[in-house]
């Protein structure tokens, strides 16, 4: 395990998009897990800059939010798209996210749980951390055997999205979430952590 402590949000992107550009340059058709949320954004932005050829590297998004239709500007699908797939000129066929629109989410998770085994399992998952200590969706004592799933978002958890949507009550209640146990297969895992007060959840955590 390497830790890196770094002054800035900036630096801290550039830190981990150097890591995850050494791992393209040797692997091209790498399997990324990207992240949303504020913390991993500064990564994509900083990655971009290496002016890499991304269009063989594939990516797994980790959750997503069940019963937002298709190109809502707040589904994950589309922050994904924006942050991620547009930043870093990935070739869209190669960008999976949870199905958070499908009429069966259950099957769906299954689905994307095992696409992730398919493409022979992520080679570096990018991961935040949330304001209770959350990893994905998986809230504090989540098996650390779960895969990918549908659950229940905790109130904490919709009220701190809440700042996203328009209204409170416009958060969905529920979501598509990659399990621990998947999350702990990929071969490395890239946490990334800014501010003091998520300096103190980590801590905490």
């Amino acid at each position: 395990m390497e830790i890196f402590v770094v002054p800035t949000a900036s630096a801290t992107g550039s830190v981990a998009a150097g890591i995850l550009a050494a791992v393209i340059r040797s692997k091209p058709d790498a399997v990324l897990g990207v992240a949303t949320g504020g913390s991993p954004l500064p990564i994509y932005a900083a990655l971009a800059n290496h002016r890499l050829d991304m269009s063989s590297v594939r990516a797994f998004a980790l959750d997503e939010y069940v019963g937002l239709p298709a190109g809502h500007p707040e589904s994950y699908a589309e922050v994904v798209r924006r942050e991620v797939t547009e930043k870093l000129h990935l070739d869209p066929v190669n960008v999976a996210v949870p199905d958070g629109s499908s009429a069966d989410p259950e099957a769906a998770a299954a689905d994307y749980d095992a696409a992730i085994s398919v493409a022979g399992g992520i080679d570096v998952q990018i991961l935040g951390i949330g304001h209770n200590g959350h990893l994905a969706f998986n809230e504090p004592g989540s098996a650390l055997d779960s895969r990918t799933r549908v659950e229940v978002l905790t109130e904490r958890t919709r009220e701190a999205n809440a700042r996203y949507f328009s209204a409170p009550e416009e958060v969905p209640l529920r979501c598509i979430t990659q399990g621990l146990g998947t999350i702990l297969e990929a071969r490395h895992l890239l946490l990334v952590v800014n501010g003091a007060d998520k300096a103190g959840i980590l801590a905490a955590a």
